[in-house]
């Protein structure tokens, strides 16, 4: 029987997908209507706001860290805008079920980066596994008659979503996870703001205002659920719940944009997902000694 704890911890890392998908229609609901830059920058004033009260509540955040902590987080942070930056831009110009099936690769690519720069062990069948889901990807964009340039921004999010997450593998683990949230939020808002200033603003009205607001609350949420799914529950149960967003993001596609992939797509989305879900038990597995 599961334990309350494990429905728990599912419920939280499934609430987070949905929030952060629900952030990713806000945002691309503003494409066409604000700059990419100004509307990144405003979204990251509220939510760096929401981050540090939520870090003073908790307890969990300090600034009096090694330089070595200081040199890591400045790399991951750049590792943030980068790919805040390339996952946006696809956003706002392809469906997005398309962008979030291609993200759905990161544990792969990222287990594949661990073993080349961080020699972390990878067995045969990971690798393999590994291999499929790319073909997969392969699929998702669709090199040739139906490729899509803005393919190439959301697989360079992988890259640099796959810089951040390998940066943190480095982090001592003294280091508060808030402080190193806050710090990529003020980094993005920063950097999005200064970028704002070569770019023509556009008024913002209630309408939009409201739009943005709800965005930063989404993205916040989705924060705060993910940093409590680690409180409770076996994050090995709630971990494949991660995909729930690619079906969050098949259904508000659809109602919110009239957007649906094609077939090859989402059979390139079920590789990916699938050759996913192996690595994640196979980890387990040999985590358990089995």
């Amino acid at each position: 029987m599961l334990s309350s704890d494990n429905l728990k911890a599912a419920g939280l890392m499934s609430g987070s997908m949905a929030c952060f998908t629900f952030n990713d229609v806000c945002m691309k609901a503003l494409s066409g209507v604000l700059p990419l830059e100004q509307a990144v920058f405003l979204r990251g004033i509220a939510t760096c706001v929401l981050l540090f009260l939520l870090g003073r509540s908790l307890g969990t955040m300090h600034f009096n860290l090694p330089r070595r902590e200081w040199s890591l987080i400045g790399l991951r942070c750049l590792g943030e805008i980068g790919a805040t930056y390339c996952f946006l831009t696809a956003l706002f110009h392809m469906p997005i079920a398309n962008v979030t099936a291609i993200l759905q690769v990161l544990p792969l690519v990222i287990a594949l980066a661990a073993w080349l720069f961080l020699s972390e062990p990878l067995g045969w069948r990971r690798l393999l596994a590994i291999g499929i889901g790319l073909v997969g990807v392969l699929m998702i964009i669709q090199p040739g008659a139906g490729f899509s340039v803005w393919s190439l921004y959301a697989l360079s999010s992988v890259g640099f979503i796959t810089v951040r997450d390998l940066t943190v593998r480095k982090l001592s683990p003294d280091t508060p996870s808030m402080t190193v949230a806050l710090m990529a939020a003020l980094s993005i808002t920063a950097g999005f703001g200064f970028a704002s200033i070569g770019v023509e603003w556009v008024p913002v009205d209630r309408n939009l205002l409201g739009v943005i607001v709800l965005a930063s609350m989404f993205i916040f949420l989705g924060y705060l659920f993910s940093v409590m799914v680690m409180r409770v529950g076996d994050i090995v149960f709630a971990a494949p719940f991660r995909y729930t967003g690619l079906i969050w993001a098949l259904l508000l596609g659809f109602i919110m944009f009239g957007e649906w992939p094609n077939a090859l797509t989402l059979i390139g989305a079920a590789i990916v997902v699938a050759t996913g879900l192996f690595n994640l038990f196979r980890e387990r597995d040999i985590a358990r000694g089995t």
